[in-house]
């Protein structure tokens, strides 16, 4: 069974209704992506930190997953698929997705402040008060600006075995899809599904480039991988 990776990004989840993580000034919901995506913005104002992760976390229980992610979960019935994805929702796997990566952390979890690997399943709002087992402050667990990413060697490994990889809502000119698209195997078939590519067919070897947006793009490639 052949293995497909797809490294999705925002404008995956955005037609589930889910905004992208900042529009043209540099904001996200109105508020300086510093404010709320750093440790500056969290030792600066914890409150403000917890209440705008927690109405994302609210919306996220609105919203349902798009046709495009029930046609990635329908590609598991013929293909090995991992999925490496910036979203910080559940969607993927709400679809029905078996193997998600998430590169920038998951919503529906917490964590310590006191020891980063402890982290729990946490679909409420995260309060000041909420504490670990170690009587320390809970977190979300998302990865911040100035932050490691964790999980980035584990997607590097994925994206080097692949037979074939997509890449669906994110920029091929912003990091870290960018840079994992570079470990493909040479003659691994990729494909681009982006409204508005910002890259040439001729630009990486392989590069099949799919103008339209997730829900209508997905089902192109999967209907072009039948024929492959």
């Amino acid at each position: 069974m052949k293995k497909i990776v797809v490294l999705t990004g925002a404008g995956m989840s955005a037609e589930s209704g889910i905004n992208t993580f900042r529009d043209a000034n540099g904001l996200w919901e109105g508020h300086d992506v510093m404010e709320v995506a750093s440790p500056q913005g969290w030792h600066n104002n914890m409150e403000l930190v917890l209440n705008f992760y927690n109405e994302r976390r609210r919306q996220l229980k609105t919203v349902k997953p798009n046709k495009a992610h029930l046609a990635l979960a329908e590609l598991e019935k013929n293909y090995n698929v991992s999925i490496v994805t910036q979203n910080v929702d559940d969607l993927h796997e709400r679809a029905g997705s078996a193997r998600v990566i998430h590169l920038h952390g998951e919503l529906l979890k917490a964590r310590s402040t006191f020891d980063k690997d402890l982290v729990y399943d946490w679909i409420n709002d995260i309060n000041i008060g909420d504490f670990c087992e170690h009587q320390q402050q809970l977190r979300p667990h998302i990865v911040w600006f100035g932050e490691a990413v964790p999980m980035i060697e584990v997607a590097i490994e994925e994206v080097k075995t692949a037979d074939i990889i997509m890449v669906i809502g994110t920029s091929m000119q912003v990091y870290p899809a960018a840079g994992l698209v570079d470990y493909k195997k040479p003659n691994a078939p990729l494909f681009f599904i982006d409204p508005k590519p910002s890259i040439s067919e001729n630009a990486i070897p392989g590069l099949e480039i799919i103008a339209e947006k997730a829900t209508v793009g997905v089902p192109i490639a999967v209907g072009r991988l039948s024929r492959m």
